[in-house]
């Protein structure tokens, strides 16, 4: 098997120095496969998923509608939760293709897209650096060479190859692990974020790692400052501050401040930074004066690191745990991807050329957002989106050199053999987890019947049997001593179950959970008399799509024992003779209503729509 990959790795280089374009023809559709599968297949197949995506995606739409580019509104409401560049791309989405889900979604899917370009971009060219090889191919021709029985099989430097591996390595990873899916399919602002915030960081290493390229680093510069100040415009200080403590960081430990400092053209770049980010936030200051800086800097920026916002509140450990499950099934490799970098031998890594220091930035980016997350005192699983591609950066870099190691030098190593074993009892967890879910999934009052759901379309069983095959997989890799290849094990396991359980789980989630809500919203549209206001008695979180769905503004009552003072307030306030309710069973009863009261109209899942005349609540 060693001899006949190593003729393919001959042949395969032979046939692209004559045709350089096919491996980036390769790469390029490699991308566009695993950004297929990961963002856009069935991407506005289901609805917008309460209670956070229907706030942004209904804040672009009202853009659109009114066409006040300057001042998001929800429900009538300022909304200063995050600045504008989020709402301007869908809001130019819905202008372009037309107001659904799929065009809500869609800057999501590009971010995405894009992220994954460039994390293969950067792996590319400097994941596995011509400098770092020169053992490694004296090594390869020591022991390689003479170990060939076939004198036709050419030698060849690991270096040569190991680069377009490590770059799809680290594309598939950043791609195809759950919370990149997750936030990659919805019309949240986080995945332009990542994009934005990593871009931000990609294009400060290519330019650090290029000196001896003045003009190519003076245009990656350039792109830092732009791509920092596009990270602002979509979340505000934290895409400026976070970068620069993750850089700052990263040159006092390699001893370059100073000399970078003189580089990026900070005055310059300052002002390019300024020139794209001030104008709306002068506008917006303007327009709403301090209700918006005491929102959005107090409330949604110092509060959020300080103190619990929204209920988002959890232990300490929280986002290592939201990272090893979101990064899953490639965070098993990560402590021995960590361990990889010999940190407290600085001044070899001062000493050793720019161009070797990706993992040793992707490391110091991985541990200063956890960190810096991990302190935060709101805890959200969306914060560590963000160390996504530093996680993928890390353990592509490992398993390249795991595979070379064993294909080509016939090494193996305790970490390997440890992280082999812990994956395969992941697998075999994730294969009893899947198969007992939906014990567990009939709990949520929202979707009452998911875990039967679950069961009657056998989910639960295809997902114990893509882990369990998974499993016995990595054993008998482990066992023939091939365990290098369990990164492919892992690929294959994670992609047949997003395709078979997880996508198709999605479609029973949003039929239970938000189809009726849909329905509801369509009723009230068919339903609604001239004048008629719509009402929803929450009890929790309120249900944002029905105010996208119906298009009109929505009265949300948090407490169901207030629902009769609130109708008369909305009957009186507007001079309406009755008012559309949006109730559950439970709302229903605790709200005082008697059946003689309102008038039933329609009931959908676990929701029913009333309609409650005037003189009946007088």
């Amino acid at each position: 098997m060693k001899l006949s990959f190593n003729r393919l790795i001959t042949q395969g280089l032979k046939t692209w120095e004559r045709h350089p374009a096919i491996p980036w023809v390769l790469s390029m559709a490699w991308i566009l496969l695993i950004s297929s599968l990961a963002f856009f297949w069935n991407l506005g197949n289901t609805g917008l998923l309460d209670e956070t995506e229907p706030l942004f995606v209904e804040a672009s739409r009202q853009m659109t509608i009114t066409g006040d580019w300057i001042t998001p509104y929800f429900n009538g409401v300022t909304r200063f939760d995050k600045p504008p560049l989020i709402y301007w791309f869908q809001a130019i989405s819905f202008l372009t293709f037309g107001t659904h889900e799929f065009a809500a979604r869609l800057p999501s899917a590009l971010a995405g897209l894009a992220l994954t370009g460039f994390c293969f971009y950067t792996l590319r060219y400097f994941g596995i650096p011509e400098q770092g090889w020169r053992q490694g191919t004296r090594d390869w021709e020591q022991t390689g060479q003479a170990e060939q029985k076939d004198k036709d099989v050419e030698s060849v430097p690991p270096s040569q190859w190991q680069s377009w591996l490590v770059a799809s390595l680290g594309a598939a990873m950043v791609a195809l692990n759950p919370l990149t899916l997750f936030f990659g399919r919805t019309g949240y602002s986080d995945m332009l974020l990542s994009l934005c915030f990593s871009g931000t960081l990609f294009a400060f290493f290519l330019g650090y790692a290029q000196p001896e390229q003045r003009k190519v680093q003076e245009r990656w510069y350039l792109a830092f400052y732009v791509l920092s100040a596009l990270a602002v415009l979509t979340k505000g200080p934290v895409g400026v501050v976070l970068p620069g403590l993750i850089i700052l960081a990263f040159l006092l430990y390699v001893g370059r401040l100073r000399e970078i400092l003189g580089e990026i053209r900070p005055v310059r770049g300052g002002l390019i930074f300024l020139a794209i980010t001030l104008p709306w936030f002068i506008l917006v200051t303007l327009h709403n004066g301090e209700a918006y800086i005491n929102s959005f800097f107090g409330y949604h920026n110092f509060e959020r690191f300080t103190s619990v916002v929204n209920e988002h509140g959890g232990p300490w450990y929280q986002q290592i745990l939201v990272m090893f499950l979101g990064f899953m099934p490639w965070s098993v490799a990560l402590p021995a991807a960590i361990a990889q970098f010999k940190v407290f031998q600085r001044q070899r890594w001062q000493k050793s050329p720019r161009s070797t220091h990706l993992g040793l930035f992707a490391l110091f980016w991985f541990l200063i957002v956890l960190g810096f997350f991990t302190v935060a005192v709101t805890k959200y699983f969306s914060y560590t989106l963000p160390l996504m591609p530093a996680a993928a950066i890390l353990v592509a870099l490992w398993w390249s050199d795991r595979i070379v190691q064993g294909q080509i030098f016939h090494q193996t190593g305790n970490h390997l053999k440890l992280t082999s074993l812990l994956s395969i009892v992941i697998f075999l967890a994730l294969a009893g987890a899947t198969y007992y879910c939906p014990n567990w999934l009939n709990d949520d009052p929202s979707m009452p019947n998911l875990g039967v759901l679950i069961d009657q379309y056998h989910l639960n069983v295809v997902g114990a049997v893509i882990w369990g095959a998974s499993a016995i997989a990595g054993i008998i890799l482990l066992l023939r001593r091939q365990a290098y290849w369990l990164w492919g094990v892992s690929f294959l396991g994670f992609v047949t179950f997003l395709m078979f359980v997880i996508l198709p789980a999605l479609g029973i989630v949003d039929m239970e959970r938000q189809l009726p809500l849909r329905q509801m919203a369509e009723a009230a549209v068919e339903v609604k008399a001239p004048g008629e206001k719509l009402m929803m008695i929450t009890e929790g979180f309120e249900k944002p799509s029905l105010v996208f769905y119906t298009k009109q503004q929505v009265t949300f009552v948090h407490d169901s024992s207030q629902a009769i003072s609130q109708i008369k307030k909305v009957e009186q306030k507007w001079n309406t003779n009755s008012v559309l309710l949006v109730v559950t069973d439970k709302s229903l009863k605790n709200s005082g209503l008697k059946p003689n009261q309102y008038q039933e109209i329609r009931q959908a899942g676990i929701y029913q729509l009333i309609r409650v005349p005037r003189a009946e609540v007088l």
